[in-house]
């Protein structure tokens, strides 16, 4: 039996950066803490931050019953009047968004002062996705299809920006493109794709091109992790989304000689060891 574990799995920079900050916090702060939303989407890492006193903040109604302590921005990013709306009630912000996406807001909200219409590749559901286009302004949109390209009227459009969420299908976003760039003459591309979720991407399907079965572990809110999901099954039919190893059933992989294993850039070292080992034991 042979076990694979991709080199990139697990913690991205910018999650990381974001956990690490908040236990930071829980460290050095008196008051009360609270996160916007989850600070990344993993289950298991917002319930030991709760255990420890972090609030989680999960509307923006609920920021109008704080009145002191400190609110930490997620890993995703938030809406500029999220910053406004702190700032007035005289709360400290700590600042824990991807630089990566950081980067993304700065870049919509310069493009869009330009006069360019912001399109945004990407799920208009995803935290991020609502983060960025809260600072591109009211002259932008989300598409993650064809068929939402096909719904615009280019003509009715002077002059184009494209970004796209950082742990978008970077195959998919090309293509996307493409079919943009034959609708639009004055059009700027910026691929905002994160490296490290091309690599992770990559990686990930060069591993289920390669093993009998392969095992992606993230949590169900993931988006990064459900793409690796997407890529794997289609490289590797006998391909399971699991969480924890509790989801797991080992007994699937009884037959199989060689498992590939790879994670979403929430997912914590300690649940990826805890699934190859145990993975390790049954052969």
């Amino acid at each position: 039996m042979k076990i694979i574990k991709a080199k990139t799995a697990g913690f991205c920079f910018g999650v990381k950066r974001a956990v690490d900050t908040v236990y930071e916090q829980v460290d050095k702060c008196s008051g009360p803490i609270y996160t916007y939303g989850p600070i990344i989407h993993n289950e298991e890492v917002v319930k030991d931050l709760e255990n420890k006193g972090v609030i989680v903040l999960r509307s923006e109604e609920a920021l109008d019953h704080i009145t002191e302590g400190t609110v930490i921005i997620r890993s995703h990013g938030v809406e500029k009047r999220i910053y406004d709306k702190l700032e007035a009630k005289g709360i400290r912000i700590v600042d824990a968004t991807c630089p990566f996406v950081k980067k993304i807001h700065n870049i919509v909200q310069k493009e869009s002062a330009q006069g360019r219409y912001i399109l945004i590749i990407g799920n208009p559901d995803h935290p991020e996705v609502i983060g960025i286009r809260g600072w591109a302004g009211s002259n932008s949109q989300v598409i993650q299809n064809i068929s939402d390209i096909e719904k615009i009227d280019f003509s009715k459009i002077k002059k184009i920006c494209v970004v796209s969420q950082t742990t978008f299908n970077y195959n998919k976003f090309k293509d996307l493109v493409e079919i943009i760039k034959k609708k639009s003459y004055d059009i700027s591309v910026l691929n905002t794709i994160c490296n490290a979720t091309k690599e992770r991407q990559t990686e990930a399907q060069s591993i289920a091109e390669s093993v009998d079965a392969m095992i992606v572990i993230g949590d169900k809110h993931s988006s990064n992790t459900q793409k690796l999901f997407e890529i794997c099954r289609k490289a590797c039919n006998n391909t399971y989304y699991i969480q924890t190893l509790g989801d797991l059933d080992l007994n699937q992989l009884g037959s199989v000689e060689t498992v590939g294993i790879t994670a979403g850039a929430s997912t914590p070292n300690n649940i990826i060891e805890e699934v190859q080992n145990n993975v390790r034991i049954i052969f």
